[in-house]
C-alpha cells in the first residue's frame, strides 16, 4: 500500500514532520511519498494511488492550508483512508473529522502513525475511529508516549537549496537545515501551542540520533542547523552533550536555537559554549515589555529579566532575535509605542524581524488564554474556518493600529529593516493626539545573521 504524506507548510524549512514518520513507515516496509506542496506540486497520481494519506499540521496556518487539500484527497480518491498529525491536529480533531479525517494524532505521533497504517484494511482499523492525541479540555497521556526515534529519511523530499536559508552579515548565504533534539515543553505559556499536547512534558532525542540526522543534511549540502526544539534548553545537559557533538562531527557548520529568556538567564554559563560551538543566533519569545502582559501570558519573566538576556548574549557573542505578540487584549497605544522604544534603546531593531511588530494574539481552541476572564470577555464565537476564536480589542484604535502596521510591514516586505522599524514608529505616534516624535537613534552595529522565512505561525 501507498502512504502519502503532506505539509502545506513548515516555515520555509525542509519539513521534518513528514521526514521522520516516512523512517518510521519505511523500516516497516511501507511504500512512502512525501509531498511538501509549499514547494511542489501535489498531483492527483499519488492521491489516487494512496491507500492512506497523512497531512502534517505543526501550526495554525499549516492547518488552515490543509483543509482544501483534505477536501481534495476525498474528491479524488474517496476510499482512502485520511489522518492528520502533528500539534495542531488534536485541537482542530473535530473540523478535521468532520472534513473526512478518520484518526488523529498527537505530539509523538510516529508509532502510532505506523500502527495505523499496519492496520488499513483490517477489521480493528473499520472498528471506528482513532486518536492518540488530545481534545480541547482533555489530556492524553498516550499522545506524547517515549519513543525510540530513527533518523529522519529526507528522499523524495525537494533539496535543502530550495529552502529558506542563513543570510550572513558578509551578505553570503548559507543552505540551512532542520533537525530537533528534543520535544514537547516543561513550561505552560498560556498562549503556546506546545501546551494543550504536552502539558509540561517534554521527550529528548538520542545524541547519536541527532548527529546522524545533521551529518545527513550536510551531506546534502546544509552549512546551517536549526534545531527546532521549543526551549533548547529544557535539558541543559542533554542540550550541551548534543552541541558539543555537533562541533566535533561538524566543524564550520554553523545553527541556531530557540531558549525561553528565563533559561537564557539560568543557564547563563552555558552561553560561551554555544557561540564556541558555532550557535549564531539565539530566538527568544520575549513575546512583550510589559509586566502585566507577561503575566498573564504566564511567560516565567518580566521585563529586566529581558534586558538582561539580552546583554547576556551580547556578552557571549551571541545574536538575540526575539519574537513579540504586542496585539493582545492588554495592549494599550502608549504600551505599544514603549515596546517599540524598548527596542530601539537594546539596539535590537535589525534583529527584529518586522512581522513581529505586528502580531496579533491567536486564541486556538483548546488554549490556555480561554481560563482567563479578561479573554473571555473580549472574544466572539468560534470560528471553524478561521480556527480560531475572534476577538477585538476593548479600544478599537488598537485595532486600527494593528491594520496599519501589518499593511506598513507587508509593503516593506524588502525593505531594511530599519526603515520599516521608522515607519511603524510613526504610525505609533500617529496613532495618539501627540506630535510624533523622530525615532530615536540607532546605534551603528554590524550587521546581523537571520533566516530568511522569519519565525511565526
Amino acid at each position: 500500500m501507498l502512504v502519502l504524506l503532506i505539509s502545506t507548510y513548515e516555515l520555509g524549512r525542509q519539513p521534518f514532520g513528514l521526514a521522520s514518520p516516512a523512517a518510521w513507515l519505511r523500516e516497516a516496509g511501507v511504500d512512502v511519498t512525501c509531498v511538501d506542496v509549499s514547494r511542489q506540486r501535489l498531483e492527483n497520481e499519488p492521491i489516487a494511488a494512496a491507500g492512506a494519506v497523512g497531512f502534517y499540521l505543526p501550526m495554525h496556518t499549516a492547518t488552515r492550508l490543509a483543509f482544501p487539500l483534505i477536501e481534495r484527497v476525498r474528491r479524488v480518491n474517496p476510499a482512502a483512508r485520511v489522518c492528520a498529525f502533528g500539534l495542531y491536529a488534536p485541537l482542530n480533531e473535530a473540523a478535521l473529522r468532520e472534513a473526512g479525517v478518520t484518526a488523529v494524532f498527537g505530539g509523538e505521533f510516529e508509532a502510532a502513525l505506523t500502527e495505523w497504517v499496519a492496520a488499513a484494511g483490517s477489521e480493528s482499523a473499520a472498528a471506528g475511529p482513532a486518536s492518540t492525541g488530545v481534545g480541547p479540555g482533555s489530556v492524553d497521556p498516550a499522545s506524547t508516549p517515549r519513543l525510540r526515534f530513527r533518523v529522519p529519511d529526507r528522499v523524495g523530499l525537494p533539496p535543502l537549496d530550495r529552502y529558506a536559508s542563513l543570510q550572513m552579515p558578509d551578505g553570503t548565504r548559507r543552505v540551512a537545515g532542520y533537525t530537533e533534539a528534543s520535544r514537547g515543553c516543561k513550561h505552560l505559556c498560556r498562549h503556546c501551542p506546545v501546551v494543550p499536547v504536552y502539558e509540561g512534558r517534554f521527550r529528548v532525542v538520542s545524541p547519536e540520533v541527532v548527529i546522524a540526522d545533521v551529518r545527513s543534511q550536510v551531506e546534502r549540502g546544509a552549512r546551517h542547523i536549526t534545531f527546532g526544539d521549543p526551549d533548547f534548553f529544557n535539558g541543559i545537559g542533554h542540550a550541551l552533550s548534543v552541541v558539543r557533538a555537533f562541533a566535533r562531527e561538524c566543524p564550520g557548520v554553523s545553527y541556531d536555537v530557540t531558549v525561553k529568556i528565563e533559561h537564557l538567564l539560568k543557564h547563563v554559563a552555558a552561553l560561551p559554549v554555544l557561540a564556541e560551538t558555532g550557535c549564531v543566533l539565539v530566538t527568544s519569545a520575549a513575546e512583550a515589555v510589559d509586566d502585566r502582559t507577561l503575566e498573564r501570558l504566564a511567560k516565567g519573566h518580566t521585563r529586566a529579566d529581558f534586558e538582561r538576556a539580552v546583554q547576556a548574549c551580547r556578552r557571549s557573542g551571541l545574536t538575540l532575535t526575539p519574537t513579540f505578540v504586542p496585539f493582545t487584549p492588554w495592549t494599550t497605544l502608549e504600551g505599544y509605542r514603549d515596546l517599540l522604544g524598548a527596542i530601539a534603546s537594546l539596539d535590537l531593531v535589525d534583529h527584529v524581524a518586522p512581522i513581529q511588530l505586528a502580531i496579533r494574539l491567536l486564541v486556538p481552541n483548546g488554549s490556555r488564554l480561554l481560563e482567563l476572564e479578561e479573554v473571555r470577555a473580549v472574544i466572539g464565537t468560534y470560528d471553524p474556518a478561521g480556527l480560531v476564536y475572534p476577538w477585538r480589542h476593548p479600544d478599537p484604535r488598537v485595532d486600527v493600529l494593528q491594520r496599519e502596521v501589518e499593511r506598513l510591514v507587508a509593503a516593506g516586505l524588502n525593505a531594511d529593516r530599519q526603515a520599516v522599524f521608522a515607519d511603524v514608529w510613526r504610525a505609533a505616534h500617529a496613532a495618539l493626539p501627540v506630535a510624533v516624535p523622530e525615532a530615536p537613534p540607532l546605534t551603528a552595529r554590524a550587521a546581523v545573521p537571520f533566516l530568511t522565512e522569519p519565525w511565526y505561525c
